[in-house]
């Protein structure tokens, strides 16, 4: 009898996840190795934030929490929504998960059917397709190019959708590109949802607060309100509050789905833990000063390797308008000897010999449904940048 389900076949691991354990290994073995493949910021959880999780360990807050969050998180995230969004939510439309990732699991696991398609515009954050195998869901990909800013345009949109179209996916600022649509775009792309009114949206808005220059963060329920009650506004602490380690992801949305994401999640995990539940009430209410800060640090990193990345021969990297990733396009290494006469056949084989003659970690870009290009995090120091592009540098010279 085989032991493993075979819905598990339908899916592979997470890359980010998988590279990381791969880079802190050689790093355990003593080698040289700078990780530039996590997407967490570098900085501390604010000391009010652990103050209020302290706190509520003194005082007892240790037991069993409602899985969908407490009254006073419930109600801090509602007002986050309507302070920052302008979108109104009840209880009964709000819940918690640990993390985003589990929000949109749950989200696909209560509302997917057999065969039920998810439009997902690529580059795309690793895990989108593989929850949507997992649901025995099929993921739609749309490729939106360089030349496009990597963002969906209305007409790929509308040529995508089918009569078993149930979901689209939205990110924005983006993974891994750092791409952000404006109120123009959603509502372009709102105008042809509008037409469909059986199509759902998930949007995961969880680097929100991280945005650089003039660029103005929108919520696609907030541009159009009459998608609101089919849209899922996924968000949560771990970006803006340096909290991804506490594993809290919070969205609203229409009653239904969230009651059926509740049931899935009562048979699961239940909760996250009551004391990430009361720091994340203080991440939300209390001092925001600390993320205008990091954006001025994040800001400068960008300009940093988006300048070091293309003064790199055969490499070429666009600015990022939020979060903390970069994707410079590779397209110039694929097909180029290695100086063991290896060729370089995709991204991936150049992500490789970066790690392997380098030592540097990154993401190749099929990972993210678009090559060729490799997604970098400038969530660390300005010496580590520096560093890791000159590494790279001396790498891309090395080919031929």
């Amino acid at each position: 009898m085989k032991l493993i389900s075979n819905r598990l076949s339908r899916i592979k691991p997470s890359m980010t996840v998988t590279i990381n354990v791969k880079a802190n290994a050689l790093r355990a073995q003593g080698k040289d190795v700078l990780v530039l493949a996590a997407g967490e910021p570098d900085f501390d959880t604010p000391k009010n934030i652990c103050m209020a999780a302290k706190k509520a360990i003194e005082e007892g807050e240790t037991r069993y929490v409602p899985g969908k969050g407490t009254k006073k998180l419930q109600k801090a995230i509602m007002n986050k929504f309507q302070k920052d969004n302008n979108l109104t939510y009840d209880y009964d439309e709000i819940m918690c998960g640990v993390g985003g990732k589990h929000i949109i699991y749950n989200a696909m696991m209560a509302s997917l059917n057999k065969d039920d398609e998810v439009i997902i515009p690529s580059p795309y954050w690793v895990s989108y397709p593989d929850i949507v195998l997992l649901a025995e869901g099929n993921p739609i990909i749309i490729k939106c190019d360089e030349s496009e800013g990597f963002k969906l345009s209305p007409e790929k949109l509308e040529k995508a959708i089918t009569p078993k179209t149930k979901w689209l996916m939205l990110n924005s600022p983006s993974n891994p590109t750092g791409a952000v649509y404006s109120y123009n775009e959603l509502k372009s792309i709102a105008e042809v949802l509008l037409k469909y009114p059986n199509i759902f949206v998930l949007s995961d808005d969880i680097y929100e607060k991280i945005l650089y220059e003039d660029n103005i963060f929108h919520t696609i329920a907030s541009v159009e309100p009459k998608l609101k009650e089919r849209t899922l506004t996924l968000n949560g602490v771990s970006k803006a509050y340096c909290m991804t380690g506490w594993r809290l992801g919070y969205c609203g949305g229409p009653k239904e789905i969230i009651s059926g994401m509740n049931k899935i999640q009562s048979q699961s995990n239940t909760s996250t833990s009551s004391i990430t539940m009361a720091a994340s009430i203080e991440a939300l209410e209390g001092n925001q000063d600390f993320i205008s800060k990091h954006n001025i640090e994040f800001k400068k990193r960008r300009d940093l390797i988006v300048s070091k990345l293309n003064s790199i021969p055969l490499i070429s990297c666009s600015e990022p308008s939020g979060a903390f990733y970069v994707y410079p396009n590779c397209s110039e290494c694929i097909g180029k000897k290695t100086p063991s006469n290896f060729i370089i056949k995709n991204d991936e084989d150049l992500m490789n010999y970066l790690l392997e003659s380098e030592g540097v970690a990154g993401v190749h870009g099929a990972a993210f449904g678009l090559s060729s290009y490799f997604r970098l995090s400038y969530a660390t120091d300005e010496k580590t940048i520096i560093d890791a592009c000159l590494r790279i540098e001396k790498a891309c010279k090395n080919l031929s």
